[in-house]
């Protein structure tokens, strides 16, 4: 099968390497022609890995979008709609859309499914691929274990069976399209707070502490979003948040960290070569916090610290302040 990969960052070059693996034929787009000549010599744009010699690239957009009506979403969700607004024109058949990054528009607090939804007219079908997964380690064909999850049972289950192989990635079905891409774009939020935690040097109980409830706020937004609690508990939920709130690998657990030693978030940005969508998913989730009343003490306060100027040390204070509560569930 052909397979079109819009971004050929680090997930994207890296998912071209398994789709390779099994059989399949891949064209990566990507606006940086640095990236895409550094793909065509084999070699990955982020790390020191070869790439299959099939694994290709061009910054021709009409080229990439004619190679297949599969496209994988690879991209910074920042530019999401921006990137669907371009291709839209150039769609000529009825087309599948995979997306593999995680986010929510802050201003409308849309998840990538709603997007794609308003801006490309021959939309055969929706997948979400995600779950725990660095893509540090999936280039080097570690095992890991994701989740496809679609309104389409039918579809999710092609997904499933185009990324599986019996060497090293394992694909679930969902078909709760809503949690597990709620999931993967709040667990980035708490996993830059875990970081914070860690840049203030509050030690492992802290960590413990905030992953556990931040389980709890990721699935109040599960719940007001439409999706059902269950899914928190699984691949998307709970499995990315470990992955992602407790590992060097994971940018956005740097870059709380960075937050956490007293890093400018400037700076933060500049030293960052990828995106680091959990600051803006802080954003989106402290608009939906005050939009539907929800209760979501650890990101309000983390935006606090981002974007109000609210010093770390007041907004732990503010957290350990709040009245004594029962864990019941």
């Amino acid at each position: 099968m052909k397979m079109t990969i819009i971004g050929g960052g680090a997930w994207g070059a890296t998912l071209g390497q398994t789709l390779i693996d099994n059989g399949h034929e891949v064209l990566i787009y990507d606006l940086n022609p640095l990236a895409v000549e550094k793909i065509n010599q084999h070699r990955h744009p982020f790390f020191d890995t070869i790439l299959p010699e099939t694994e290709i690239a061009t910054t021709n957009l009409k080229e990439a979008i004619s190679f297949s009506n599969y496209y994988i979403l690879s991209v910074p969700t920042k530019v999401v709609r921006t990137v669907l607004k371009s291709m839209n024109p150039l769609i000529k058949q009825d087309s599948v859309f995979i997306n593999v990054s995680k986010g929510i528009e802050p201003d409308t607090l849309k998840r990538v499914s709603e997007v794609v939804e308003e801006e490309i007219e021959k939309l055969k079908g929706f997948v979400v691929l995600t779950g725990p997964s660095h893509a540090e380690e999936v280039i080097v064909r570690k095992l890991t274990l994701l989740v496809s999850a679609s309104k389409d049972e039918a579809l999710a289950k092609e997904v499933q069976q185009i990324f599986s192989n019996d060497k090293y990635l394992r694909v679930y079905t969902s078909s709760d399209l809503i949690g597990c891409e709620v999931g993967g774009a709040v667990k980035n939020a708490i996993a830059v707070i875990s970081g914070v935690c860690t840049g203030l040097g509050l030690g492992e109980n802290a960590r413990a502490a905030v992953i556990t409830r931040g389980i709890v706020e990721i699935i109040r937004v599960v719940e007001i979003m439409g999706g059902k609690k269950e899914t928190a508990f699984g691949l998307t939920g709970i499995g990315d948040l470990i992955v992602t709130a407790s590992s060097e690998n994971s940018r956005n657990f740097t870059a709380g960290k960075k937050i956490g030693q007293g890093v400018p978030l400037d700076q933060i940005y500049q030293e960052q070569k990828q995106t680091i969508e959990g600051i803006r998913t802080i954003e989106a989730m402290h608009h939906l916090s005050e939009v539907e009343g929800i209760e979501l003490p650890m990101i309000n306060v983390a935006y606090d610290i981002i974007f109000n100027g609210v010093s770390v040390e007041e907004g732990l204070q503010k957290l350990l302040s709040r009245d004594l509560k029962s864990e019941d569930f």
